[in-house]
């Protein structure tokens, strides 16, 4: 399975640091935040790597090169500015992820989720979910015995950003920029997405409070 890593974010939350590099090159111990997902990728068996770029991408381009440090094949996709969002990110990378499902990974978060078990569904989509963060406390989606579905019973949980999508998802776009949700919703509707709840560590890295907890945490675990 091939794998994208979506990063071509602006990373507003966290200036002044994306003032001058892109959020994906943040560090946090000993690599970059997009280089955690890497190394885990890697580590899955997942080497074939799609990359987004937009916002300061030459930096990160640089600083991966074409991933043969991490044991990876890194291939990026050059978005311009303003970048493509999620869903016109996406579809733009698709000759480069080829014809059979491929993995999905928000470049802010963080996780030790085990890429490795991950499997397609038969399904347009395949969600990994986690509870609701503070910031998140409404959730995104009910998840029923491994189908999502924007109504149900119980609790809401998060789209933790990690996926499996299909071509088929985007058989209706065109080129251009637009958003992922739409999509997402109307093969809900449809009954075509999939989902399971990971109860592990999952962290979205959308502020310096929440970068500096990341921080701690790893410094933490390695001391």
């Amino acid at each position: 399975m091939k794998a994208m890593i979506l990063a071509a974010g602006r990373g507003e939350r966290l200036r002044p640091l994306t003032d001058t590099q892109p959020k994906p090159l943040v560090a946090v111990g000993p690599y970059t935040l997009i280089e955690w997902h890497i190394v885990r990728l890697v580590a899955a068996g997942i080497r074939e790597l799609v990359i987004n770029l937009s916002y300061r991408g030459d930096q990160i381009r640089d600083h991966l090169g074409e991933g043969q440090a991490y044991g990876a094949n890194i291939r990026y996709s050059a978005e311009g500015e303003p970048p493509l969002e999620t869903g016109g990110g996406i579809f733009q990378a698709l000759p480069l992820l080829g014809a059979e499902p491929f993995l999905v990974v928000n470049g802010d978060i963080w996780t030790d989720f085990p890429y490795a078990q991950l499997q397609a569904t038969g399904t347009l989509a395949h969600l990994v979910m986690v509870d609701n963060p503070e910031h998140h406390p409404q959730g995104d989606f009910y998840l029923d015995e491994g189908q999502i579905n924007d109504q149900g019973q119980g609790r809401r949980l998060t789209y933790s950003g990690i996926g499996i999508y299909t071509r088929e998802l985007f058989a209706a776009c065109s080129p251009g920029r637009f958003p992922l949700a739409p999509l997402l919703r109307d093969a809900i509707r449809q009954g075509q997405v999939s989902g399971e709840y990971y109860p592990g560590e999952w962290l979205d890295i959308g502020t310096l409070e929440r970068l500096e907890q990341l921080r701690r945490q790893v410094s933490e675990a390695q001391a």
